[in-house]
């Protein structure tokens, strides 16, 4: 590993393969940097750092001022300059993987980073699984994975813990039954049991602290789609280290770390909701009003390991993330018109099987 900068690149980290001079990057599931021309392999550096949250408060009071959209590279393996908005990327030029120092770019420093646990043949395997169980799909989607492009990606995420206390305002509605007496066009008289709701104000105070709310730290993901890769085994995240992203692409954020707050917030509340809810009791709860006071914030960013695929149908591209710890693949994908308009017709042909056999044996003799 080697650290370079000049007066107009901002200061990064370059792998040279100690036994061939060729680029080593971070082989996943390994815990290693691995040199895919001659095979030498290298540990990950070793850090006495723990992973720790920092005070949201003391971010806000810092005074910090917006970075720079994007920095530029100078390989240091061919010289070439590249304008790039990512914290590591491959040299477009040669090929060697680049990670840049991220205190010299005015970001949010790392504070961990889940490495990457499937590799390509892996990711490749969990794409053509799920390629054979997408129903209605056309059938040349089973041959996705000969033709995708995918690639390895950490992704930001900032996480946030929170003590909370909620003052709610609501109702509490308790079941009751009614006999209910009714008379028909003919004189006769009926009566049926009819469930009613009586409605009293309610009102309280709950607590709870939130640990790790997680909240996408980029935009250029579909989001929705992100956040289907969860759960995450945050658990196994290792202390942040430039090592892990060597050889593979990490974005940025794009949100900052006072707008993911208040996305947690959101969050948190659909939480706080049933919290308060849980405490009105009673058949059913209504809640009008809730006053949610937070105390003891604390924030870090985290980087997590997804493969990006995209891939061609019928002049559409489509999108797949595949996690890179789990292999649970969210995605896009196209529908076989002809393959619905085929299950439908099915359909109605056992429907009216059905129908037919019932006429059939109601008919006299």
């Amino acid at each position: 590993m080697t650290e370079t900068t000049n007066s107009s690149a901002a200061a990064h980290r370059d792998y040279p393969c100690a036994q061939c001079g060729a680029s080593v990057r971070y082989a996943a599931g390994t815990g290693a940097l691995t040199c895919p021309y001659c095979g030498h392999t290298q540990e990950v550096a070793a850090t006495d750092r723990v992973v720790r949250e920092h005070d949201f408060a003391t971010l806000l009071a810092s005074g910090r001022e917006l970075p720079p959209d994007s920095h530029d590279y100078e390989c240091g393996t061919c010289g070439a300059v590249t304008t790039s908005d990512k914290l590591s990327q491959d040299c477009g030029f040669c090929g060697s993987a680049m990670v840049a120092e991220v205190k010299g770019l005015g970001l949010v420093t790392p504070e961990a980073v889940l490495p990457f646990a499937v590799d390509r043949p892996s990711m490749t395997t969990a794409l053509r699984r799920w390629a054979r169980t997408r129903w209605f799909a056309p059938s040349a989607l089973k041959k996705v994975t000969a033709v995708e492009r995918a690639h390895s990606v950490y992704l930001p995420h900032w996480t946030y813990d929170a003590q909370t206390t909620t003052d709610y305002a609501g109702q509490r509605g308790e079941h009751y039954w009614e006999t209910v007496t009714s008379t028909d066009s003919e004189g006769r008289t009926t009566t049926r049991q009819e469930r009613r709701t009586r409605w009293y104000h309610a009102s309280g105070r709950v607590a709870r602290f939130f640990d790790d709310v997680l909240i996408a730290g980029t935009r250029r993901v579909m989001p929705q789609h992100l956040a289907k890769l969860d759960p995450w085994p945050l658990a196994d995240a290792e202390p942040y280290r430039p090592d892990f992203l060597a050889g593979h692409e990490t974005l940025r954020y794009d949100v900052e770390p006072e707008a993911g707050l208040e996305i947690a917030k959101q969050k948190m509340a659909g939480v706080i909701k049933d919290d308060c809810e849980e405490d009105i009791g009673g058949d059913e709860q209504r809640v009008h009003h809730m006053d949610t006071r937070y105390s003891a914030v604390t924030f870090k960013l985290l980087l997590l390991p997804v493969w990006i695929a995209t891939y061609l149908y019928g002049g559409k591209a489509y999108q797949v993330l595949i996690n890179a710890r789990t292999s649970e693949v969210i995605g896009e994908r196209p529908w076989s018109a002809w393959k619905i308009a085929g299950a439908v017709a099915a359909a109605l042909l056992v429907v009216g099987a059905v129908v037919a056999a019932v006429l059939l044996s109601r008919s006299p003799g």
